[in-house]
């Protein structure tokens, strides 16, 4: 195959994008939250966990510490035994109690709204600071990059990166700031649906005549 030019590539994410916006017209999220903290605490848990095991835990734990002031006086082995199904329970409990105690020492129990304030805090990569931004507030500051993510734009050649964050600013040159967000759940939801790790559908695949991974 010839090399193909920046432009071409560029007209090429741009065609994905649109046909991805057209087969998930209600991509979202799939983590439920009322609240930027319900989101951040979610998504903390979401890690080497499925979105379906989350939703599953966080009712329970939203029930008996609803907001960061609640959180920050949990006990890790009250809390570890509330999530202990999603995995690495005990780290996670750590970064939760860790988050609220911060947000209540310097937020005043309130998420912030910004990268810079986003990243210290304990359990908060940026990963998790663009779900927040994105999905909490609406913001528009990078892009998220999960497995899915990473897989999907690697097959479909918008990066070679292996790093996340290096991916991510490959794929921020490629798609329009407004769309940031929402190409995350776009891939996320063809990554769950269609182009399965180790099983893709590429019979089915709305995108496979500009995936130049495709199985013929």
């Amino acid at each position: 195959m010839p090399r193909e030019t920046k432009a071409a590539l560029h007209t090429r994410a741009r065609k994905v994008l649109a046909v991805l916006k057209r087969t998930y017209p209600d991509a979202h999220c799939e983590l439920d939250f009322v609240d930027p903290f319900q989101l951040t605490a979610a998504t903390i848990l979401s890690a080497q966990c499925t979105d379906v095991r989350v939703n599953m835990v966080t009712p329970e734990l939203f029930r008996r510490w609803p907001d960061a002031f609640a959180l920050a006086e949990a006990t890790p082995a009250e809390v570890e035994e509330v999530i202990r199904s999603t995995g690495f329970f005990r780290n996670k409990a750590r970064s939760l109690i860790g988050l609220a105690r911060a947000l209540v020492a310097d937020h005043n129990g309130k998420v912030p709204r910004t990268m810079a304030e986003l990243r210290p805090l304990p359990g908060i990569g940026r990963k998790t600071a663009n779900c927040v931004l994105g999905n909490a507030y609406g913001l528009s500051e990078g892009i998220t990059v999960d497995t899915h993510v990473l897989r999907l734009s690697k097959l479909l050649g918008f990066s070679k990166e292996r790093d996340a964050e290096k991916l991510e600013r490959d794929l921020m040159a490629l798609i329009p700031r407004e769309d940031w967000a929402m190409v995350s759940h776009l891939l996320i939801w063809h990554g769950r649906r269609v182009c399965i790790a180790n099983r893709p559908k590429c019979g089915e695949c709305e995108i496979a005549a500009w995936c130049p991974s495709r199985q013929q």
